[in-house]
């Protein structure tokens, strides 16, 4: 059977509103997280993320409240990331109304922390979320934490690989180079990863048209990531799936509920 290729609504929040910039900088408010996580799902959007940027950096849990309120609102399902440090923040927020969790930071300084969450909640709620950027020279790409402030020296195709075989049932990967600029995703980066990984890998950084999407659902990504070009209203996900199908893209209409096409994609 092939999967339906997903589209990943992203909302990145801090201070309790969605914003959006570039490579993490020069932050711009885009709304309120549960008003377009609810219509994002209604437009058709297979997944919604919930990241948390300021989490890890301001040291606290992920906003428990907002996912239970998201979570209310939505009938797709929902991955949340950002302040993850421990198998009680992760069970909090799967007992707030997550499907599944992200965790980055905390799993670089303590890679146990996969195996335990794994081992606790089940590898298909679990994602290794990896933020890459490209090596010194331009040889490979390294791995950065804390919202991307900070480069661990890690190899991320490795870290990646490590992570899966530790009990992650997903890959987050996105490309610092090309976050928020909508010049298309890191195609060498997404398709090293895809061909050492046997998990699906949600390809995120760069998407800004439908080419782009389809571009890295061909070098291996299982889910494309959207973000800025959603909330400012350069794409929407009706017609971008419309656009997608029409190229011979297998994906879920909009107008379709979701199915255990997505679970059993959260399985590999």
């Amino acid at each position: 059977m092939t999967l339906r290729k997903r589209i990943v609504a992203c909302l990145d929040v801090t201070d309790g509103r969605v914003v959006k910039g570039t490579r993490f900088v020069d932050l711009v408010d885009a709304g309120d997280p549960v008003e377009l996580a609810a219509r994002y799902a209604a437009e058709g959007a297979d997944e919604i993320t919930i990241l948390d940027i300021g989490a890890t950096k301001d040291g606290r849990r992920t906003l428990v409240d907002l996912i239970s309120r998201a979570a209310a609102a939505l009938d797709v399902p929902l991955g949340v990331g950002g302040g993850v440090a421990s198998e009680a923040d992760a069970a909090a927020l799967l007992d707030a109304g997550a499907d599944k969790v992200a965790v980055n930071s905390a799993a670089l300084r303590e890679p146990d922390l996969i195996g335990r969450l794994a081992h606790r909640l089940g590898s298909q709620s679990v994602v290794i979320a990896i933020d890459a950027a490209a090596a010194p020279g331009g040889s490979g790409w390294v791995v950065r934490s804390v919202a991307a402030t900070e480069d661990t020296g890690r190899d991320a195709v490795a870290w990646a690989s490590e992570a899966v075989e530790r009990g992650a049932g997903e890959v987050l990967l996105t490309s610092i180079d090309r976050d928020g600029t909508r010049s298309g995703y890191d195609l060498a980066l997404t398709r090293a990863v895809a061909e050492a990984v046997r998990v699906p890998v949600i390809a995120s950084g760069g998407g800004g048209s439908a080419g782009d999407v389809a571009d890295v659902f061909e070098a291996g990504a299982s889910a494309a990531l959207l973000a800025s070009t959603l909330h400012f209203g350069l794409l929407s996900i009706g017609p971008l799936k419309e656009e997608l199908a029409a190229r011979g893209i297998s994906v879920r209409p909009p107008a379709q509920p979701p199915d255990v096409e997505v679970l059993a994609a959260w399985l590999g």
